[in-house]
């Protein structure tokens, strides 16, 4: 885990610190080729500089989204962006985190991936990227 990235986890409440550490902890296990860094105050893992995964600190507690997520077809993943693809799951207790879910949803994040990285060269047309 990235220092800045402790450094995020460090700066929250005692019970948000335990849920993004494992959170981050899980990331970084299942996703080991991820840059990850601190992107718009938040710490974010990207794949080929496109947004994969983050986590932030909501009203509704820490906010795990997935940037293709409303494409993997996750009950999980009950809260969908309304412009773009992205799909989020609120924790507010260590306890609710179910690291298989979490797991399941990362291997989809490699495969299903829509072109955030390029979004602004192309006006704001999101596009789904071809990985095998």
């Amino acid at each position: 885990m990235s220092s800045e990235i402790q450094q995020y986890n460090s700066s929250q409440t005692e019970s948000d610190q335990e849920i993004c550490s494992r959170l981050a902890e899980i990331i970084d296990e299942n996703l080991p080729n991820a840059e990850s860094k601190i992107w718009h105050a938040h710490p974010v893992w990207f794949l080929e500089e496109n947004p994969i995964v983050g986590y932030s600190k909501q009203k509704k507690g820490i906010r795990l989204m997935f940037w293709s997520g409303k494409s993997f077809n996750e009950d999980l993943l009950n809260v969908h962006g309304g412009k773009f693809q992205d799909a989020s799951v609120f924790y507010n207790d260590l306890s609710e985190i179910n690291e298989d879910d979490i797991k399941r949803c990362l291997k989809k994040s490699e495969k299903i991936q829509w072109d955030y990285k390029n979004l602004v060269k192309r006006k704001g047309e999101l596009i789904q990227l071809n990985i095998h």
